[in-house]
């Protein structure tokens, strides 16, 4: 989820060797390349698999490790690419530019605000290799900061399709759509912000261009996955829900979100004077995408942040 709010991986096509640093809030990201460059988009579907087999095993009551061992022909097949020489070669530099990025930040995890710094994998191994040098068996061991967030269930579903963008600005747009509007009817963003959260460094002019291209091809062919998009004379973004992410709330997770304790509604009348709390609580289960650590104090914290945010001028 960390890596869907902050721009942790570039969008460039090209090499990107720039070191970059992001505040929002009393957040902080600091990213550096190696020689190789910034871990882009793409060389995210790598962890992406991993996460996935991750999960699948937690879900299983299995246990799990740092230590993720794969087919290299699986990964490309799953995350729809060739599986040519070609693509071999690709995802061996992914393996590469992974190790290589170090990230220093302050972003929660598993609910702890921390200084870190480390690389998004620790290590990767090509275990076996074809005779004509294709990787066959790959061994990646991710950092203790990916591993904590697994650990932790802090992740999110991706719609299949979602390996059918072949732009990288498309992809993260609907990385923050996943994040940001999750199973709200629509969510909006100003393209300034927009252009900082995908971590573009493209002139606002160029980037409200490519913005506007992929509106259009969207309105076209409705090809990104869950959402649809429109970009305003003003400059407003705006994610509209195809509502088509599972609804866990509907599904066999009947406890998605617990009934909150009779106590709640007290304190939530006092960090928000003035607003039905019941409305308030409907949206909050609009909002929220995943299960919380603890539904009482999450509510109370969405309580004071409306609060906060619509009291404003």
């Amino acid at each position: 989820m960390a890596s869907m709010e902050h721009p942790i991986f570039s969008v460039s096509t090209k090499p990107d060797r720039k070191i970059r640093k992001y505040v929002n809030g009393d957040i902080f990201v600091e990213i550096k390349p190696s020689a190789d460059g910034l871990a882009t988009v793409h060389d995210r579907d790598v962890l992406i698999y991993c996460i996935s087999q991750l999960m699948a095993s937690l879900n299983e009551g299995k246990a799990i490790s740092k230590v993720v061992r794969f087919k290299a022909y699986d990964l490309l097949k799953a995350t729809n690419r060739m599986t040519n020489g070609q693509a071999y070669a690709a995802l061996k530099a992914s393996l590469e530019r992974l190790a290589g990025t170090r990230i220093s930040t302050n972003i929660l995890t598993g609910g702890r605000e921390v200084f870190r710094t480390f690389g998004l994998i620790e290590e990767a191994e090509i275990v076996r290799e074809t005779r004509d040098g294709r990787m066959q068996d790959v061994q990646i061991k991710l950092s203790d900061w990916v591993y904590a967030a697994i650990e932790h269930k802090e992740v999110l579903t991706l719609s299949r399709d979602y390996f059918r963008l072949r732009k990288p600005l498309e992809r993260r747009m609907y990385e923050i759509a996943r994040k940001h509007c999750g199973r709200q009817r629509e969510w909006r963003i100003s393209l300034e912000k927009l252009q900082l959260k995908c971590g573009s460094t493209s002139s606002l002019r160029e980037f409200r261009r490519l913005v506007r291209d992929i509106v259009k091809e969207d309105q076209k062919h409705a090809h990104m996955p869950d959402y649809s998009i429109t970009l305003n004379e003003d400059d407003m973004v705006t994610y509209h829900s195809r509502r088509t992410v599972p609804d866990l709330a509907s599904s066999d997770e009947v406890d998605f979100v617990p009934p909150l304790k009779s106590e709640t509604y007290d304190q939530a009348r006092i960090v928000a004077p003035g607003w039905d709390i019941y409305l308030l609580e409907q949206e909050w289960r609009a909002w929220i995408t995943e299960p919380p650590r603890n539904a009482d104090t999450a509510f109370l914290g969405f309580c004071r942040k409306v609060f906060e945010r619509r009291r404003r001028p």
